[in-house]
């Protein structure tokens, strides 16, 4: 027997929201989803008239419906938005290679211009090439740290004021259990925000924050999007699939409870006294960073000592031997001048 949607407009449901357990039909779950994104845009005020926005394409569901979606919005509500996307290749055969030929066609039907920055050009690796010497337990490490720098630096290319991310409530729900687990407070403080950086740097931020994945595989199905769905081969060791598959148990049970672990480190706050990382600028790239030298610098001086582990994990070792090498360039310096 039909079900009549939720909505009231009249038709038949198509589907049930995860999110709400809603009966809606296609057109009520489409302006559901919509009027979501945007609400989250205007209640956290992310953007201004005029702003020049990239958004991070990886030609997957995530990116592929931000930026439908926020072009859609940009159109409906007269944000004053200059779009523009923004991809990074990783140099991983068989996966990226293929993503990209996706973002170009996004290129061509959201009609915006494509800028595309790759490891090699920037760093002189690929993942590929780094895997052959970190083998797949690490991975992931260089390519989130290398990936997080390389937007920073295709942002302050393009210009823009904001690059916007793909990072989706279950995403961020992931990410609080990982810093828990790990007992990272730094960065449990700021996972759940919805926006990063700023001030001195380009302003990141997630209009999707509070957006479940299976809703936007939903409506990037029944909008009929052209994305990338293959998962990245040196994916499946990774430590966050170990929370993602806790998170859907917990979703299975209980599917509030995305939001719930959202909402709870939102209210998470440090003890007074605990000293926490400052921001500043790292003394050789120049980019954002905790530390006086940052990560991405560490792990790249490692590559290219022939100590790919030099980087990982918390160790005063890269410390000291990059010190020794900044001090070894500050002599010749010296003596050429």
């Amino acid at each position: 027997m039909p079900v009549p949607c939720s909505a009231k407009c009249g038709k038949n449901a198509t589907l049930k929201r995860p999110k709400t357990g809603d009966a809606l039909c296609k057109e009520c779950f489409f302006w559901a989803f919509e009027m979501e994104v945007h609400n989250t845009i205007v209640n956290a005020k992310l953007f201004q008239r005029g702003n020049k926005v990239a958004i991070a394409a990886s030609g997957g569901k995530d990116s592929t419906v931000l930026a439908y979606v926020l072009k859609l919005l940009n159109e409906r509500y007269d944000y004053g938005l200059d779009l523009f996307l923004l991809s990074v290749d990783e140099g991983i055969t068989g996966y990226r290679d293929d993503s990209l030929q996706t973002v170009k066609q996004n290129k061509i039907d959201y009609e915006m211009p494509l800028k595309i920055l790759s490891y090699e050009e920037l760093y002189g690796w690929t993942m590929d090439a780094i895997v052959a010497q970190v083998g797949r337990k690490n991975n992931c490490t260089f390519c989130g740290v290398f990936r997080r720098q390389a937007l920073d630096r295709g942002a302050a290319l393009l210009g823009v004021d904001c690059v916007v991310t793909g990072h989706n409530a279950d995403d961020i729900a992931e990410t609080v259990l990982m810093n828990v687990l790990r007992g990272d407070i730094a960065r449990l403080q700021r996972c759940t925000s919805i926006i990063t950086a700023g001030a001195d740097s380009i302003m990141r931020c997630k209009p999707l924050k509070y957006t479940y994945e299976k809703e936007i595989v939903m409506y990037a199905y029944f909008k009929r999007l052209v994305y990338f769905s293959t998962e990245c081969i040196f994916a499946p060791n990774a430590y966050r699939g170990y929370a993602r598959m806790f998170l859907k148990d917990l979703e299975k049970i209980r599917p509030s409870s995305i939001m719930d672990i959202i909402h709870s480190g939102e209210r998470l706050s440090v003890r007074d006294g605990i000293k926490m990382p400052e921001r500043r600028n790292c003394t050789r790239c120049g980019f954002v960073s905790s530390q006086e030298i940052c990560k991405a610098c560490v792990l790249l001086e490692g590559l290219n000592r022939g100590l790919p582990r030099l980087g990982i994990g918390k160790s005063n070792k890269a410390k000291l031997l990059l010190a020794a090498t900044t001090e070894d360039r500050g002599k010749k310096k010296t003596v050429d001048f």
